[in-house]
């Protein structure tokens, strides 16, 4: 038995699962996952010695390659001086005064603890705001796991086998409409439906928790416009795409203005935290300055605080990056793209900036409907054998591939060969 094997065994008796979140237990994809001691720029190692080129970057933050030294030592240095206060510090008011330089259209932060908790707090802000009640989401959309958002999620719960989730109540889930990504039809049928009632439409710019699917032309544009015509907010949920596709995130590398973004992972450096911004009008109106309740014992925590500022540093210090992780994505989108066709494999890779999904399907995977189109069994197989060539996706069709500035052109030469030889297999 591996040390990973005998990990597992001691987790599913303590442990739902054996994990502490759905799509690390490998159900989707067969066999037992791998335990990891460390991790250096694109490289992770498990406990049992073997070495993996990472695309998983703890699904996203670590764009900058795991073990960064600026961010080691910024996280060391802070911690010296404590954990955590329950109170202000300067490195709240830093990060936030970053983040509104860095990001097109808000003008206020609050930082809270996770991406589920930054969309959970910027929709009550929403229905705060506005006195509505509903809110519009998309099929395959995932923001989190708070009960109104459970409702056609994406992400992990798709090969789950349950996207929707037991212990949702029916008051939950009542105000939570569907529409369908990249469907502006669908958005505005459910607007006239419910004229005055919808408080904000949540999406994500880029789709990546039903794999990585691109707005099509001009559908953030229309959500924009419907949302001005109908008076309802718009939300971009940049827990992924937020510092990823573009400094600005998507509102810069799309054009199109929200009212309300959420943020996570890349602006906590690899620890836990999220956070919701908007403009000052908007994001007055959360306690203490306003009626809309929301609060954390360990939000703005100085640890995280400080591995974050490092991060947004670092990417605003050498703008050259974004356009560096973009090429890497490109360069391996092309390649699996030509694999796939030498080998009679019908795939279809989707690729925005650094995010990158293949899907096995010749259907082109533009909504919810077509990427379930995909065939599982296939990438399970596809992902094992990316495994065993020291290659380590995510354990999930559904999910994207995460290319950082670390990946050198030997990891992605190294991926190509792999995936060459994965894919004759399949």
């Amino acid at each position: 038995m591996t040390r990973s094997e005998e990990l597992f065994a001691r987790a599913i008796k303590v442990l739902p699962g054996g994990v502490n979140s759905p799509v690390r237990a490998f159900r989707a994809v067969g066999g037992k996952p791998r335990f990891i001691v460390k991790g250096l720029g694109s490289h992770i190692l498990d406990e049992d010695g073997l070495e993996y080129i990472d695309y998983v970057g703890s699904w996203g933050p670590m764009v900058l390659g795991h073990s960064h030294p600026d961010i080691l030592k910024a996280v060391y240095d802070r911690m010296v001086n404590g954990l955590s206060f329950g109170a202000p510090t300067a490195l709240e008011v830093e990060m936030a005064e970053k983040m509104v330089s860095m990001v097109p259209n808000i003008e206020m932060v609050r930082m809270v603890n996770s991406g589920t908790e930054a969309v959970m707090s910027a929709l009550r802000l929403a229905r705060g705001a506005t006195g509505r009640d509903k809110i519009i989401k998309f099929e395959g959309c995932y923001h989190g796991h708070s009960d109104a958002m459970l409702v056609g999620a994406g992400s992990g719960a798709l090969t789950q086998g349950e996207p929707d989730s037991k212990g949702v109540t029916k008051g939950a889930a009542r105000d939570t409409l569907m529409a369908q990504y990249n469907d502006l039809s669908s958005v505005e049928r459910l607007l006239n439906a419910n004229p005055g009632e919808v408080a904000a439409v949540i999406v994500e710019p880029v789709a990546a928790n039903m794999g990585v699917v691109p707005p099509g032309d001009g559908f953030l544009q229309g959500l924009r416009a419907l949302c001005d015509k109908h008076g309802a907010l718009l939300i971009f949920d940049e827990v992924i795409t937020g510092f990823r596709l573009a400094a600005g995130g998507a509102q810069q590398y799309f054009g199109v203005r929200a009212d309300l973004v959420t943020f996570g992972k890349i602006i906590g450096g690899g620890m836990p935290v999220g956070a919701y911004a908007g403009s000052r009008a908007l994001m007055e109106q959360v306690a203490p300055c306003g009626p809309v309740y929301q609060a954390g014992t360990l939000s703005g925590n100085p640890v995280a605080m400080a591995a974050g500022l490092a991060q947004l540093t670092i990417l605003t210090d050498h703008p050259e990056i974004h356009t560096v992780m973009e090429t890497s994505a490109q360069y391996l989108a092309n390649h699996l793209r030509a694999s796939a066709a030498k080998h009679g494999v019908k795939m279809q890779v989707n690729q925005v900036g650094s995010l990158l999904c293949p899907y096995f399907t010749k259907t082109p995977v533009d909504c919810f409907g077509a990427a379930k189109t995909s065939d599982t069994e296939k990438y399970a197989k596809y992902f094992n054998e990316m495994l065993l060539r020291g290659v380590y996706l995510a354990p999930s069709q559904f999910e994207a591939m995460f290319v950082s500035s670390a990946h050198t052109q030997q990891d992605l030469q190294f991926t190509v060969q792999a995936a060459e030889e994965a894919l004759a297999l399949v």
